[in-house]
């Protein structure tokens, strides 16, 4: 449900996305999280276009792609370069920042590793 909701947001922020977002560290994130394939990072970083160009297409893959989190990863990816292009995204659903803080949470220890409170983006509801 959460990834449905987000694709969905991306979809209205595509313009602000594609124009805002430099995709390589984003598609770093997502190929280590195994939400776009080795041949999909190697075909995108050799797009000789302008990074809004790279970022379209990744965006486009991205709303092709059958990964059931793509897009909650993606939102991940975004959280350290982009914070505000997430709250931009998090005020389109206030209602999923709870649930997205604790797909963050199960995200962190998925690899075995512990949450640190220092790692979890606290989200305010006014």
């Amino acid at each position: 449900m959460a990834n449905l909701d987000l694709k969905n947001i991306c979809l209205e922020l595509h313009l602000k996305i594609a124009a805002s977002v430099s995709p390589d560290s984003v598609m770093d994130y997502l190929l280590s999280k195994k939400v776009i394939s080795a041949d999909d990072y190697d075909r995108l970083r050799h797009v000789a276009f302008s990074k809004t160009d790279r970022c379209r297409q990744l965006l486009s893959l991205l709303y092709l792609s059958a990964h059931p989190q793509a897009f909650i990863h993606l939102r991940l990816a975004l959280l350290d370069e982009y914070s505000w292009m997430v709250d931009e995204i998090d005020k389109q659903v206030p209602s999923l920042t709870s649930q997205l803080q604790q797909l963050q949470l199960q995200d962190g220890s998925s690899d075995g590793q512990s949450c640190q409170e220092s790692n979890v983006r606290v989200f305010c509801q006014p």
